[in-house]
């Protein structure tokens, strides 16, 4: 029997990505065959998928298919004519609402997932979330049977041998003085950076003048970065918030090492990986607690209800200066981290997989 994984974009660096690899692996050790399919593949994984379509040359009686959902594909619609038993691997994504007035293509896009997603949800035997909060718009959408499991990520590339040169840049910058704060993400109006940029200026004035934003990742929302920029720039900020672009896992680690605070007021989140890869780096984390955000932290972070910046200001203050609570954090941070991303985390998933198999 072959459990073959179906996505729409296999890419390095990437969340589901990683996670969609380490699950092959997990499977073949499991005793399946399991290869990949995707719509779009990245140059540098050209070996380790085929394009979707090409799924007929590798078909076998038996066949599963596991469709990592994380946007709308072409992937979708030919799953569903394949009539392959399906299992769900869901990832959520953000909904057309945080486009508007931004991307038009985004809107549709994300419109296009929900059709899709309720197209696939009634025909799966299990979707997999990756928190209670995605399970609950999975059963919404009409799956029947449902179970959260974890994701598989790559939580060590944040403790692993930083860039030198990014590390160089980030201590010289720290010897001037004041808190480096960071964030990462793509940057597109869900993950809402403008917040983070008004939380930086609100604490600059109220506690530390020297304090520096950092905005880690690549955007699909061009329209909103270009606003993003010129939002710091009218606030007079542009010394302290450095928008770095992708970067490398070597200059995500140095990133990480150097910050005194990681802050997130993402607006939507299905899970957040960089949660978790700032607790495994042992940086306190303050939050907005949106979407599935409490529930991936388990009360390892500062946990914030309102983003009113002077809100969020007093709370970072905290967070950078009472040396008793960012001992606290760190020490709930990394505990809860252990859970999420301990040796045995592909488990639960192949344990999920063979119980819809068996069916």
């Amino acid at each position: 029997m072959a459990v073959h994984q179906f996505i729409p974009a296999l890419n390095p660096h990437d969340a589901t990505g990683t996670h969609t690899l380490k699950l092959r692996d997990a499977l073949r050790a499991a005793g399946w065959r399991s290869e990949i399919f995707a719509e779009a593949i990245h140059d540098d994984l050209a070996s380790q998928a085929y394009k979707h379509w090409m799924y007929p040359e590798h078909a076998a009686e038996g066949d599963v298919a596991i469709y990592q959902f994380t946007t709308s594909s072409a992937v979708a619609g030919y799953l569903a004519e394949q009539g392959l038993p399906l299992i769900l691997d869901f990832h959520d994504f953000t909904a057309p609402e945080y486009f508007a007035g931004w991307e038009p293509r985004s809107v549709q896009r994300a419109a296009a997932a929900g059709e899709e997603l309720a197209l696939l949800a009634p025909q799966a035997v299990l979707g997999m979330a990756k928190s209670p909060f995605s399970e609950r718009q999975l059963r919404r959408a009409g799956c029947r049977r449902t179970v959260v499991v974890p994701v598989l990520a790559d939580y060590g590339r944040v403790t692993g041998a930083p860039d030198r040169r990014v590390a160089a840049e980030l201590a010289a910058l720290g010897e001037r003085g004041g808190a480096d704060i960071l964030f990462v993400g793509r940057i597109v109006p869900s993950k809402a950076q403008h917040d983070l940029v008004k939380a930086l200026w609100a604490y600059r004035r109220l506690y530390d003048a020297r304090a520096r934003l950092h905005l880690v990742g690549g955007t699909s929302s061009f329209e909103y970065a270009k606003a993003l920029q010129g939002y710091v720039d009218d606030l007079g900020l542009a010394a302290a918030v450095r928008i770095t672009g992708e970067v490398s896992d070597a200059a995500l680690a140095a990133h990480f090492a150097a910050a005194d605070v990681y802050l997130s007021l993402s607006a939507h989140e299905g899970f957040g990986v960089p949660l978790v890869e700032a607790m495994v780096a042992g940086v306190p984390v303050v939050t907005r607690g949106a979407g599935a955000v409490a529930e991936t932290v388990s009360g390892a972070a500062l946990v914030l209800a309102a983003a009113d910046p002077a809100y969020i200001a007093a709370a970072l203050h905290r967070a950078c200066t009472d040396d008793r609570l960012r001992t606290a954090l760190v020490a709930a941070g990394r505990r809860r981290a252990a859970e999420l991303s301990g040796g045995a985390a592909a488990a639960p998933l192949v344990d999920a997989v063979a119980g819809a198999v068996a069916r």
